[in-house]
């Protein structure tokens, strides 16, 4: 054979090989119809707890998946899904958002939250409500409803009067557990000489959390029927937060943040997770490396953030999930169109 024909089949054999491998990427990323997950917090996550406490989280869990799963399989919004599942968990005591929000150093409540759309990047925030019932409600109706992005402390709440969102008294985010917490924090900060602390009892027998309340946010992400990709990130703060701290859940593109390829929620440490601009970080990395949804959030907690610091969920344009974290456990759950579905606290 010659070389001219050597040449001829050796570039037939490269296009066979090309095009068979191009066909499988994208045999691999054909959209599920909808995929949706959701986080309850990460941190230092007890399993010495007495089962019936455990189950009781994983019920909570499953609950919101539920919610989450009707809307997108009855062909809803993102949207939609995604303000729901958390509006549930801000209802419910045993997570840090709405409800179960902890206590600041005065003994009083300060909420965060944020939505926003990769596909359009339109985003609302809210900072520092005292008496906003549901949070993401509000930083969803900043998004659809104002010019601004964000709205901070009674300006919030003014605002949620104009568009009403429910308004409650103090007393409603009253918890037992959540008291107790910042009294042992108090305790904690006059034993260091004044140094903060956000140290939760280890008696509490009714929680799972063995220390730091510094880890406590709800949040979801899904992408719809219609390839809508949103994500959704609400809560209580941190213990014995002083003077009127802000964590990394209301500023977008730390712990909140969706583009068109991915929408990002993240949970841990908010100094941290800020720092590291989270939530952008991974679409940019996903964007410029190029990276799959995967490599990108294994870069972010792996190779940015240190072991202990953050928990992530995140859901890419496709419907591919992913649930992951640096610290022992997370609260976390997820579903899709395929009939795959998860719940689970540890590893």
């Amino acid at each position: 054979m010659g070389l001219g024909k050597k040449f001829i089949g050796l570039l037939a054999i490269v296009l066979v090989v090309g095009c068979t491998q191009s066909d499988g990427q994208q045999e691999q990323q054909q959209k599920k119809d909808w995929a949706l997950a959701l986080h309850g917090g990460a941190g230092a996550i007890s399993e010495d707890r007495p089962d019936s406490v455990k189950q009781a989280y994983f019920d909570d869990l499953d609950e919101a998946l539920t919610i989450g799963e009707d809307i997108l399989s009855n062909g809803g919004s993102a949207e939609d899904a995604v303000e729901k599942v958390i509006n549930y968990m801000e209802d419910n005591p045993r997570f840090n958002a709405g409800k179960g929000a902890v206590f600041t150093h005065d003994g009083e409540h300060e909420l965060d939250a944020a939505f926003m759309i990769g596909n359009t990047r339109e985003a609302g925030a809210v900072t520092g409500v005292k008496t906003v019932k549901n949070p993401i409600t509000l930083a969803r109706k900043v998004m659809e409803t104002s010019e601004h992005v964000m709205f901070a402390t009674e300006g919030a709440e003014r605002y949620a009067d104009k568009v009403g969102v429910e308004r409650v008294d103090q007393d409603y985010f009253y918890t037992e557990s959540r008291y107790k917490a910042l009294q042992r924090a108090l305790e904690q900060e006059k034993e260091d000489d004044g140094k903060q602390s956000s140290l939760v009892p280890y008696e509490d027998k009714t929680a799972l959390y063995a220390d730091g309340e510094k880890f406590g946010t709800v949040g979801c992400v899904a992408v719809d029927k219609n390839g809508q990709i949103v994500a959704g990130t609400s809560t209580g703060g941190m213990t014995n937060k002083k003077f009127g701290r802000v964590g990394d859940v209301p500023i977008i593109g730390s712990g909140t943040y969706a583009s068109d390829l991915v929408a990002v929620s993240m949970t841990g440490w908010g100094e941290k997770i800020m720092r590291a601009v989270s939530g952008h970080t991974v679409s940019a990395y996903m964007k410029y490396k190029p990276a799959t949804l995967e490599e990108a959030g294994d870069y972010l907690l792996q190779d940015v953030l240190n072991p202990g610091e953050a928990g992530m969920i995140a859901v890419d344009k496709y419907g591919n999930i992913y649930m992951d974290m640096n610290t022992n456990g997370m609260f976390r759950g997820s579903s899709d169109s395929e009939g795959n579905r998860e719940v689970a606290i540890w590893d």
